[in-house]
């Protein structure tokens, strides 16, 4: 139980960490939440939790491949901000269109017989 409050707590604080460096300097903060924390944390968590390194493997290619729909998300946002369109209706309507963007993606990946 106290190994998962420690991930918990460690993986809250890496997330605040993030937001607060964004207030005071937006690259910085980009910078750093452009890196894969949380893919990272999961690595290590699940690799500390199995001792499992097929499983990381495997979780670093399914990764690796749901990046490229996540994208959606980061080309949708500004844009429908820039519209002024208001920020929950714009984060709404982004995460609709990433989440279709996984399930289409997901189905070409099988048609081309990549298993997620």
């Amino acid at each position: 139980m106290i190994h998962y409050i420690i991930k918990v707590i460690l993986s809250a604080v890496l997330i605040a960490l993030v937001s607060e460096i964004a207030k005071r300097n937006s690259f910085a903060g980009a910078v750093i939440a452009s890196l894969p924390i949380i893919s990272i944390l999961a690595f290590v968590w699940m690799y500390v939790d199995t001792g499992d390194v097929q499983k990381v493997s495997t979780l670093s290619t399914q990764i690796f491949w749901l990046v490229i729909p996540s994208l959606v998300l980061f080309i949708s946002l500004p844009i429908l901000l820039k519209s002024n369109i208001n920020f929950y209706v714009s984060l709404l309507i982004s995460m609709s269109l990433t989440a279709t963007a996984y399930f289409v993606f997901a189905l070409i990946l099988k048609a081309k017989g990549i298993q997620l």
